[in-house]
């Protein structure tokens, strides 16, 4: 892609996702995620209503009777975007790619961190660590990633969650809210890497997927390929046996990786490609105000 045609799309996504983060998001974002930056300010005595879980053992031991431990909000987030920039992405049926998908969604949470007043940092990855790029503040901090969501090439064509996400535990000293963005076409067994990093940061989760991957269309003869392996076969779509076995498998696959999120306690949504995203989003924000 030439220099010019980046800067154009980079210029229409920041005017896009820039208004959505400033008129839909404003305060939605920061009461989803508010909770995650504490720090210990003071101590007063307990008042009925207060939360058990805040009182100060040692202070209420020393004077006889209960003390809570008061937090105010740190006025800074970091926020990590876990990007998968594997082969599956570069698909669609509709309106629009996966890849194009993942890229609005990443630069509209990016938008709503930096009026946050937050720093964002990326981690690329496919069956291995892509690129990172170290959490900054600021419009041009934010355009960079966006540049490098449109033109980004993966050396690999593989997906491994796994490893992405025991690369932000070890990366990641201080706490952090991290958005893994991915179809989630991994065959490996992340679940422990996600709860043990959940554990350390606030992790959330946002499929994208299209709607091919649960549903295949009556149209006979088709040539198929998997973009991570390369793979290539005929498959016959007017076969109701097999349009009904790919759905199931679809319906098994989903199924999965929602145990997998509820065992992890990990936050997530599912968009598709024929979805309105900011909907969605939406709904994640409600989900943890």
């Amino acid at each position: 892609m030439e220099t010019t045609d980046i800067l154009k799309r980079v210029r229409k996504i920041e005017i896009k996702t820039r208004g959505l983060s400033r008129n839909i998001f404003a305060g939605q974002y920061h009461s989803a995620f508010k909770g995650r930056g504490m720090a210990f300010s003071e101590v007063r005595e307990y008042q009925f209503g207060d939360d058990v879980r805040d009182i100060d053992w040692n202070v209420t031991a020393r004077f006889h009777r209960p003390y809570i431990k008061v937090y105010e909000e740190e006025r800074e987030l970091t926020v990590m975007l876990l990007i998968d920039v594997s082969g599956s992405l570069d698909f669609g049926t509709s309106k629009c790619m996966k890849r194009d998908m993942v890229t609005e969604i990443a630069a509209t949470l990016a938008f709503s961190a930096i009026q946050n007043n937050d720093k964002i940092g990326v981690v690329f990855f496919s069956d291995k660590i892509e690129k990172y790029i170290p959490p900054k503040k600021g419009r041009k901090h934010i355009l960079y990633i966006i540049r490098e969501l449109l033109d980004f090439n993966a050396s690999s064509k593989k997906t491994d969650v796994k490893n992405a996400v025991e690369f932000l535990t070890s990366v990641t000293k201080r706490r952090c809210t991290a958005f893994v963005l991915s179809d989630f076409y991994d065959q490996g067994d992340f679940c422990n890497a996600l709860t043990i990093c959940n554990r350390k940061h606030d992790v959330v989760a946002i499929q994208v997927y299209d709607r091919r991957a649960s549903e295949l269309p009556d149209v006979g003869l088709m040539k198929v390929l998997d973009a991570e392996t390369g793979h290539e076969m005929y498959i016959d779509t007017g076969s109701k046996k097999l349009r009904a076995a790919h759905h199931n498998y679809w319906m098994k696959r989903q199924r999965t990786l929602r145990d997998t999120f509820v065992k992890s306690r990990v936050d997530n949504i599912s968009v598709s490609t024929t979805d309105d995203y900011v909907k969605s989003l939406i709904q994640l924000f409600a989900m943890r105000g």
